[in-house]
This record gives C-alpha cells, structure tokens and sequence, in this order.
C-alpha cells in the first residue's frame, strides 16, 4: 500500500504528534508499505528518506502552545506538487483543522482521505469561526480517528460528525535499551521532560513542590529534560536540579531508565500522553497529575500514581511517600510496563491499517489532486458555481 501522512508541525522540534507520526511511519514501513510524510521542517538536511519537506516552519500560538506550522504559497506548492507525484493509495492527515499542510491536503486532494484528531481544546475559537472553510474540507474526509474520547469530544463539538478512537502508541522496544535503574541505588532520581516555556507542562507545579521534597531527601536529583532557557529556581533546590536541554531517542530513552520516578506535572490541554508510556516502557514509576487523559493511560492509578493537577503540595505529599515505599515501587513498574506493552505500535498500526482497507474499498480509487480547489471554491464567485455544479451532478447520479 502506498501511504501519505501529512503532519502538521515542525519535523525538527519534539512533540507527541510528531512522535506520533514518525512511529506509525517507522511501523507501516517494517511491514513493508511505502510511506511518505510530508511536513514542515525547519531543518530540511536532517530529514529521514522517507520525509519530505513542505517548507520551512513559523511559531504561531496554538492550543496553550506554541505550534511550528507552515502555512503560505509556498506549502500549498509543495503539497499539490507531492501529491500530484506520489500517487496514493490513501492519504493520512493529523490535525486537519490546523493551519498547516494538513489543511492544505485536505483542500488540494481527493480519494481515500483518513485524519486523526489530536487536540483537546474545546475552546478553541480559531476552529469555530473558520467553519465556513473547514466544513467542505472535512466533508471530503472518508474516517476520522480520535487518539482519546477527549480528543473525540472536541472534534464532535467543533465539527461534528463521528471517530473511531485509536489510542497513540509507543514501540516499546525502543525505550527497553539500557536497564532500569535498580530500587536500592542512591540517591533517588526524577525526571521531568517538556518544554520549560510552556506553561500547561506545569514545570512550575513541579518546582514549587520540591523544597519540601528535598528537606526529606537532600540529595535527590531532579534531571529537567527539553527546550527553552534554564530558569531561576529557588536557592535552596538549585543545587538538587540539572538542565539538560534537548536530547536524542537514545538518550531519552537512557534518561528514562535511569531514573526512579518520571513526573508530569501538566495541568491541561493534553488528549493522551505518550511520554507516560515511554516512561513505563524504560522501566520508570509515573507520577502525573490527574488530567482525564493521563489516569486512562495509567488505568485511574493501577499503572503509575496520580496527584491533583496543578497542586504542588499533593504532588510533594505523593512524590515522598512513593520513595519511601520501594515495594510499591516495584509493583507499580511491573504493572507500567505491562500497560505499556497494551499500546505497543505493533497492537496500534493493525488497527489504524483497518481504516486505510475500509477508505479504500469504500472509494475504489486512488489518491489524487482536486482541481476544483476548496479555498479557492468558498472565497470567488466561479469556485463557488463551479462547486455548486459538482454538487448536482454528484447528485443526479
């Protein structure tokens, strides 16, 4: 099968979504289909084979982020240009409401077209207001996935219609390279990784909870793992606390390893949490807040421990008494990893490949570019006659 997945935001910086894309593209590769992605990429030399730029990205704020996107003359003819030479079997959009090459695909192709809906963000305005543009674009949509209910909430909401839910995944092989870190060793170590710049990662919550933390354990390592400038911290934590900046797959995957407790402080805006499972994949106990979207992933606090989100004194009280409680410790990474193990992407990709057969068989053709041109279609006078046309034909047949 030959499959095209666009993604929404900057191939060079992190994120679950580009995660996301570059693990389904890895997983649908080793079963032997052809995959291309097309992005935005702000470094176009360090691309994998199987990627293609759609330009250089620009930050714009995007769901309490800010979102690296690419969306301007230039994206649109690189995406007509990809599609028009890549020949799909079905094309794969993530975020399609996004101003990004998702939406541009949407607009430019016809044929079997799947999209997966990220976000959890039922305030979004920017999605409301441009339903005049989105609807007929959705319309041409064949299935929509969900990752989460939340996700799926949000979409109905905004856009309507219906998804199937297929949860993000992790290849847990990738994050069982180096050995966990043992129960007995000293001193205990946490783990935080996330944009320091972003205030929903809830760094600040984490920061705020650890002077108690440390008078109960002076030595505690607190590793801080991910883009932005160090910030000033507290005098009396400063010496307990190491800014890592951005690190490799491997190195992640080590970082995780290595530490006794992977904490994710986050205080909304997130639909599932890919990290979480990573952690649990290396052999780290979860502490996360307890956001809808992070107690499924960790089945409502049978697979890692929750603490009320945005409350740093809860996330204190439950950190201590986790690190003082080794055979609790011991139980819950056994029961992270399996949970983990639930969403491995050799489980995820089949259900995902399940879609793509149902688009295909359902339309019986293959990818292909749409001349008629949705934006133009919705803002002239002969876009919109021309599309008015369509319509009727479409329905006298």
């Amino acid at each position: 099968m030959r499959i095209g997945i666009v993604c929404p935001y900057d191939w060079s910086a992190p994120g679950g979504v580009k995660q996301h894309i570059n693990d389904l593209a890895l997983s649908l590769i080793e079963l032997g289909h052809f995959v291309n992605i097309l992005t935005p990429a702000t470094d176009e030399n360090d691309l994998p084979d199987f990627v293609t730029s759609a330009g250089t990205a620009i930050g714009l704020p995007y769901n309490g982020s800010v979102a690296r996107i690419k969306f301007d003359p230039a994206a649109f003819s690189r995406t007509r240009a990809w599609i028009r030479k890549n020949k799909f079997d079905v094309l794969h959009l993530h975020e399609p409401t996004s101003p990004s090459p998702s939406i541009i695909a949407a607009w430019s192709a016809r044929g079997p077209i799947v999209a997966t809906h990220h976000t959890s963000n039922q305030r979004s305005y920017a999605a409301k207001n441009m339903q005049f543009l989105l609807q007929p674009m959705m319309e041409k949509i064949s299935a929509r996935i969900a990752v989460s209910e939340e996700a799926k909430v949000t979409m109905v909401t905004q856009m309507g219609g219906d998804a199937v839910i297929i949860p993000n995944g992790v290849r847990v092989a990738d994050f069982t390279k180096f050995p966990a870190k043992t129960f007995e060793a000293q001193p205990f170590k946490i783990l935080f990784l996330g944009r320091m710049d972003e205030s929903r990662k809830g760094l600040k919550v984490l920061l705020n909870a650890l002077p108690k933390v440390v008078e109960r354990f002076p030595n505690i390592e607190c590793q801080i793992v991910g883009p932005g400038d160090p910030i000033k911290v507290d005098q009396q934590i400063e010496k307990n606390i190491k800014f890592n900046g951005m690190l490799t797959s491997l190195e992640k995957a080590r970082a995780y390893a290595e530490s006794d407790v992977y904490i994710a402080p986050n205080i909304g805006g997130e639909s599932f949490g890919i990290v979480l499972l990573e952690a649990m994949s290396a052999g780290a106990v979860v502490l996360a807040s307890d956001l809808p979207a992070f107690k499924k992933v960790l089945a409502d606090g049978e697979a890692g421990v929750l603490f009320e989100a945005g409350n740093s004194e809860s996330l204190s009280t439950e950190l201590i008494s986790l690190l003082l409680d080794t055979e609790r410790r011991r139980l819950l990474r056994k029961q992270g990893f399996i949970r983990a193990k639930e969403f491995d992407w050799s489980n995820i990709v089949k259900q995902i490949l399940d879609v793509y057969a149902s688009v295909i068989k359902v339309d019986g053709d293959s990818v292909r570019e749409d001349l008629r041109g949705q934006l133009y279609g919705r803002i002239t006078r002969s876009g919109r006659k021309d599309r008015k046309q369509v319509l009727s034909e479409m329905t006298s047949q």
